[in-house]
């Protein structure tokens, strides 16, 4: 179970990562952060910069399956 969850679905590239850093930033080591977002470049670069932020991306799976590729994304992180 996550400690905190942010929706970016409707956020515009770059401010989705902001947003979640803002977020993580207030966090204890160790927390849960869920982050539900959607479309390319967040697929791509939210979790990538998670990473070079040296925090924990545990998992990143669609809500839907029929709507793997680019529809809403649930990631799951690990503050580190």
């Amino acid at each position: 179970t996550p400690d905190q969850l942010i929706d970016i679905t409707n956020v515009v590239s770059p401010r989705t990562f902001v947003k979640t850093k803002l977020l993580i930033e207030k966090m204890a080591v160790g927390d849960l952060l869920e982050v539900r977002l959607q479309g390319k470049e967040p697929l791509e670069n939210v979790p990538r910069s998670v990473r070079e932020h040296a925090h924990k991306v545990l998992s990143l799976e669609p809500e839907d399956k029929d709507q793997a590729e680019y529809g809403i994304h649930r990631l799951l992180i690990r503050k580190t």
